[in-house]
C-alpha cells in the first residue's frame, strides 16, 4: 500500500517509515503540515498518518483542510494527547482512527491495514433516472423528457420508491410499508388511488408507459 506519513519528530518518523518500507510499502514523508497538505492533494494514497502537533499546519487543521478539499483517503491520527476530548476532537475533525503515543508498530500496521480494507462509503444518490423520467432528490423535482411534473409529497414518495426499485415487482403490502409506513392492511384503495394519480401525470401525457400493473402481484416501473 502507499502511505503518507506527516510527522515532525525525526525519530518517530524514521521508525514508522523504515518499518513500513521493510514490509514492502511505498512511503512518503513530510515533516510539516503544509507539505503534508500538498502531498495529500497531489498523490493517490491508500492511507495517511498525521501527527497532531505539526509546524506549518497543526494536525487538526491539516485534516479539516484535506477533508474540505474532497480527499476521502483513510487517515490515522497519531498523538501523545490521550484525553477523551482530544480523541473525540480528532475523530470529529475527519480522522478515521486515533492512535496514542507511545505505540507499538505492530498495532499501527494492523490498524492501517484495517483502514485500507474498509469498503468506501457509498455516495448518496441525488438523481434517479428511469428511461426519460428523472427525479432530483435534492431539489425535490421530477421531469420526463425535460417536461416538469408537479407531484404531491406522497406521490413523490411513491414514485421515488418505484424508481429506486425499477424493474422489480412491488406488492401492495411493500408499498404500504415503504411509503405509508403501514404494517397492516388499512382496507382502503390508497395505493391504487395514488398509482392512478401517478399514471395520469407520468404516463398519460407521453407515448410510452412506465408504470405497469403485474396482474395478481403488484406494480413495476420499467420502460
Amino acid at each position: 500500500m502507499r502511505v503518507l506519513v506527516v510527522e515532525d519528530d525525526h525519530e518517530t518518523a524514521d521508525y514508522i517509515t523504515s518499518s513500513l518500507r521493510a514490509e514492502g510499502h511505498l512511503v512518503d514523508h513530510c515533516n510539516n503540515g503544509k507539505d503534508g497538505f500538498l502531498n495529500a492533494l497531489d498523490n493517490d494514497y491508500d492511507v495517511m498518518v498525521f501527527d497532531r502537533m505539526l509546524p506549518g499546519l497543526d494536525g487538526l487543521t491539516l485534516i479539516k483542510s484535506v477533508r474540505g478539499a474532497g480527499v476521502d483517503t483513510p487517515i490515522m491520527f497519531l498523538s501523545a494527547m490521550d484525553g477523551i476530548n482530544d480523541r473525540v476532537e480528532g475523530l470529529q475533525a475527519g480522522s478515521d482512527d486515533y492512535l496514542i503515543k507511545p505505540f507499538s508498530y505492530h498495532e499501527l500496521s494492523a490498524r492501517l491495514t484495517a483502514l485500507v480494507r474498509r469498503p468506501p462509503l457509498k455516495t448518496e444518490e441525488t438523481i434517479l433516472r428511469v428511461a426519460d423520467l428523472e427525479m432530483n432528490l435534492i431539489r425535490r423535482t421530477v421531469s420526463r423528457d425535460g417536461t416538469p411534473i408537479d407531484l404531491q409529497p406522497r406521490e413523490f414518495g411513491l414514485l421515488e420508491y418505484l424508481m429506486r426499485n425499477a424493474d422489480r415487482v412491488l406488492t401492495r403490502t411493500m408499498l404500504l410499508e415503504a411509503v405509508w409506513d403501514f404494517h397492516f392492511d388499512p382496507k382502503t384503495s390508497v395505493v391504487e388511488t395514488h398509482i392512478s394519480r401517478l399514471r395520469n401525470k407520468i404516463d398519460k401525457p407521453f407515448s410510452v408507459e412506465l408504470i405497469h400493473t403485474i396482474r395478481g402481484a403488484g406494480y413495476s416501473l420499467h420502460e
